[in-house]
């Protein structure tokens, strides 16, 4: 049986959560998907998230929730990491640190699918433990019946996903990159099967910076005077990739971009 996946990247604030509700029906109409998956480090005014934004997702029809170096932005969020079974924490953070370090979903076609994060090294912060290592602790406490894996790399340097992807190849199902916002054009899978690509790209606004006003960012970067940097408003789109895995190998048969333009702005999304 082949499974259909949606990983979708950042979530970006108002225009970002707009662009999910009014997008992802009509992508899981047209792949006919089984499972979505999103990274919404950045959903909440862009950094973090709230228990209410949480809810709004899943309500979209988002089966599991991935973040990042942003996850304990908006400590409401907390208990939520505490107790549901729908959303991970980076798994090399430190055993101490809320949350679970995989999350296993059933999709409705009785296919399990787990999810699991983990945060770069190199140009991030908070500083974190080996995410090699850890991913292999993980590994091992997944069920050996659970055959579809997908990690979420969130990471700034493309070295370092590009060696997860080595690191993982035949072991996951899928490996995606987030945190760099900008859609990378090497979506492949890799020799044992394993569905890779450097970066899933940005959910948000486009007319900015990663997200951000142009204006604020600019202005920052010219003269270096502090400057918030808030979440643009136009041109909103969604990015990720499609993956088709065979539920009895894990291995990934598919894998292609998507990227939907001309949505809805994000007055369909109600404030922060």
């Amino acid at each position: 049986m082949l499974i259909n996946l949606l990983c979708i990247g950042d979530v970006v604030g108002r225009p970002g959560r707009a662009a999910v509700s009014n997008a992802l029906p009509g992508l899981v109409r047209e792949h006919d998907i089984h499972c979505v998956i999103c990274n919404a480090e950045n959903v909440a005014g862009g950094s973090g998230l709230t228990p209410q934004l949480f809810d709004k997702l899943r309500r979209y029809g988002v089966d599991l929730i991935t973040m990042g170096d942003h996850i304990y932005r908006r400590q409401e969020i907390i208990p939520v990491l505490e107790r549901s079974d729908r959303i991970v924490r980076p798994a090399n953070f430190p055993q101490t640190a809320p949350g679970r370090t995989y999350a296993v979903v059933e999709t409705a076609l009785g296919v399990k699918v787990a999810v699991v994060s983990l945060l770069g090294r190199l140009f991030m912060k908070p500083p974190t433990d080996c995410p090699y290592l850890a991913i292999d602790r993980v590994l091992k406490q997944i069920p050996p019946e659970v055959k579809i894996v997908v990690v979420d790399m969130h990471a700034e340097a493309t070295s370092e996903k590009i060696a997860m992807g080595w690191h993982l190849d035949g072991r996951v199902s899928v490996l995606f990159g987030t945190h760099t916002h900008v859609q990378t054009a090497d979506e492949c899978i890799l020799p044992a099967g394993t569905g890779y690509i450097t970066d899933l790209g940005m959910t948000g606004p486009y007319d900015s910076v990663l997200g951000r006003r142009k204006d604020r960012v600019l202005r920052a970067m010219i003269t270096t005077i502090p400057t918030p940097f808030d979440v643009a408003t136009d041109d909103p789109r969604l990015c990720g990739i499609v993956a088709r895995v065979d539920s009895t190998t894990g291995k990934t048969v598919h894998i292609e971009r998507v990227q939907v333009r001309g949505i809805a702005d994000a007055g369909s999304d109600e404030a922060d």
